[in-house]
């Protein structure tokens, strides 16, 4: 590393240091042009410390090596959420933040107003941003960002992802996962750095209380090769070069194939008070002793020499800044694979078929845990778009820096083994709710659900959870048949800017007519004329699901025989169009209703939200006290023709006497 960029090096990372340390610290006077007062200094400081001076250092020596780098796109990736303040600093240096938000112009009156409002920041709030450098990471959840950045990295040669994880992150089961999965992967290039501070939130982490030998022998126990930088021993120039060094050294290793890690130690806090998670001053207020250690704190980073009075940037700094790069993936031109023709063959024969040609356009993954030879797609399993590993939040995060990146995929999993999903899906819808632009959709396709597995693998409350989020982006897709679930996944891996949750099962079930299809597709649900009486109904039966369409055909003439009612049947291809109030036209306008579900049915009222004020009832999942044959836990939820009919027969008695 030359001279002049170890400069400037040292310039960006005291800049974006002092900048964090302003919002966390300050009200007003961010250049501190005046010596500091109380009334400058928030009372009651609130945010995140610890982790902003490795996040500035790697971040700082990151956009200077990109750059040198050519045309191989060095993608940034921040793990911790906490590090928002760090991000906002160089966003404000950038220019990005401004992009976002004119009111944070790039003058001292913009940085003010940064400072003002940290951490409430109207619309971008104080955790890590995807509007902003490094934010790419869309997960949310603490632990997925090196899972993301392998997913990222997928089938891009020209690509190097650089997740910043903490060393309390590395505690984390997918974390700890996705080390050994990577192998798996074949390809992907990704260079973590590992924030080594030996502090998580509340104590010394594992890692962190490893010596330099036993660090380096753990990560080669996983595959890994280790290189270990020490910051803040001697506070000098040399330790830029040393890991402007090993960062530049590591992206070539990568390139090569080699997989290497950076392991940062420094302590937690360094440079500042240290060994503190949060703020480290939090009483400003009253506090004079706190007022003149922040003065001192924010004086070591001479910001003089970085910033003239309208925080423009001055020497190094300004150098520094005409040089960085921060990449961002290039997303692959669209390519359309050939619309699904169904033909009855059942769901091993109709869903290979869907992947098979979206995979040949190159940009489809298939990422499942180790089930699908047992979800009958076992001829997928060696195709070179197909990885396994048994770990869903890392198959998640693989599924999410894929799709981040502009191509398409779906995770096929249990049903059973979904929840395990929740906290990632839904930092996701969150953290996608912020983005600009249509990513691909993550698709999530579940099979062997409760009714035909084992008493332990019964558990459909991903759905209902995901459901009562509300977001428009969530879809539950309840197909009827194979046909059904193959023309939803193929239009589910068309979409983009949704969650899409399929829920089909693998095993066989009778194929119903087609002549709804396009009405299924179009509104979420359909009427089966085939099923039902001509004119108004006395008792509407609802279906959302393949078992429950096979029972409500089943059942519905032995209602009509036995009840001597009029029946209509609408069948429920999408769960979330029972949220639709305009759709209820569909019901009949007096009639009883009798719904039936793969899932809660505490997920269908909260849809519905008490929006039908009639005779209604929901038969679905119900949880079963102990281990019973299947046929005995339909008849447990009132899954069977027994069931449906003595619950219609009840609704249509508290008719009669309403």
């Amino acid at each position: 590393m030359t001279v002049g960029l170890t400069g400037q090096a040292d310039a960006l990372w005291r800049a974006i240091t002092y900048l964090s340390v302003t919002q966390l610290h300050l009200r007003s006077n961010p250049l501190a042009v005046q010596p500091l007062s109380a009334p400058d200094m928030k009372a009651q400081p609130s945010g995140h410390w610890g982790t902003v001076p490795g996040t500035a250092w790697v971040l700082a020596h990151l956009g200077l090596t990109a750059e040198c780098h050519g045309d191989v796109e060095v993608v940034p990736v921040i793990g911790a959420g906490h590090a928002g303040v760090v991000q906002r600093a160089l966003a404000w240096l950038t220019g990005d933040l401004t992009k976002a938000n004119p009111r944070f112009s790039q003058d001292v009156n913009g940085l003010a107003a940064l400072a003002a409002s940290f951490p409430d920041i109207d619309k971008l709030g104080s955790e890590v941003h995807p509007a902003l450098p490094a934010g790419a990471y869309l997960g949310g959840a603490l632990g997925g960002a090196l899972a993301f950045a392998q997913g990222m990295a997928l089938d891009a040669p020209s690509r190097v992802v650089v997740p910043i994880l903490g060393d309390g992150e590395c505690e984390t089961p997918t974390t700890a996962a996705s080390w050994l999965a990577h192998h798996v992967l074949g390809g992907a290039q990704v260079l973590p750095v590992v924030h080594l501070n030996g502090q998580r939130m509340g104590g010394p982490s594992l890692l962190g209380a490893m010596s330099d030998l036993q660090v380096s022998a753990y990560a080669r126990g996983l595959g890994w090769e280790p290189v270990i930088v020490h910051l803040g021993v001697s506070n000098s120039l040399s330790e830029h070069a040393a890991f402007h060094e090993a960062l530049a050294d590591g992206i070539d290793a990568t390139q090569r194939g080699t997989c290497t890690v950076l392991f940062l130690r420094c302590v937690k806090g360094w440079s500042g008070p240290l060994g503190a998670h949060k703020t480290p001053l939090t009483n400003l207020g009253d506090d004079p002793r706190q007022r003149a250690e922040l003065r001192t704190w924010m004086s070591s980073y001479r910001p003089d020499e970085l910033f003239d009075r309208d925080a423009q940037p001055a020497g190094e700094l300004a150098s520094a800044l005409a040089n960085v790069r921060f990449d961002n993936p290039t997303p692959p031109a669209p390519l359309s694979p050939a619309a699904a023709s169904p033909g009855g063959q059942g769901f091993a024969v109709e869903i290979s078929a869907v992947l098979r040609a979206h995979a040949a356009t190159g940009d489809l993954k298939v990422f499942s845990p180790d089930e699908l030879q047992s979800n009958r797609l076992g001829d997928l399993v060696d195709e070179s778009w197909v990885h396994e590993v048994l770990a869903e939040e890392v198959l998640l995060g693989w599924l999410t820096g894929w799709t981040a990146s502009g191509r398409r995929g779906v995770l096929i999993s249990y049903e059973a083994f979904a929840p395990l999903l929740l906290t990632g899906l839904i930092g996701l819808i969150k953290q996608r709710r912020l983005v600009d632009h249509a990513l691909p959709s993550i698709n999530v396709l579940l099979t062997s659900y409760g009714w035909h597995n084992l008493y332990s693998h019964g558990d459909p409350s991903l759905v209902t959870a995901l459901l009562g989020t509300a977001d428009p982006a969530v879809r539950v897709f309840t197909p009827a048949d194979a046909d059904r679930t193959a023309l939803v996944l193929d239009e589910a891996l068309r979409s983009t800017g949704r969650v899409n949750v399929i829920v089909a099962g693998k095993h066989s079930s009778p194929v119903h007519p087609r002549e709804t299809f396009d009405a299924e597709r179009r509104q979420g649900l359909a009427i089966w004329n085939h099923l039902s009486d001509p004119g108004e109904p006395d008792l509407t039966l609802i279906c959302a699901g393949d078992l429950a369409a096979t029972v409500v055909t089943e059942a519905v003439f032995n209602i009509r025989r036995t009840l001597g009612c009029r029946v209509r049947v609408v069948n429920i291809h999408d769960l979330t169009a029972l949220a639709d109030p305009s759709l209820d036209q569909h019901f009949g306008e007096h009639a009883t209703i009798l719904i039936v579900t793969l899932g809660h049915p505490a997920a269908i009222w909260g849809l519905l939200g008490g929006r039908l004020r009639r005779q209604v009832e929901v038969v679905g999942w119900r949880e079963a006290p102990y281990p019973m044959p299947q046929d005995d836990l339909a008849a447990w939820a009132g899954l069977g023709v027994p069931g449906l009919t003595s619950a219609a027969g009840k609704l249509l008695t508290q008719r009669c006497r309403s």
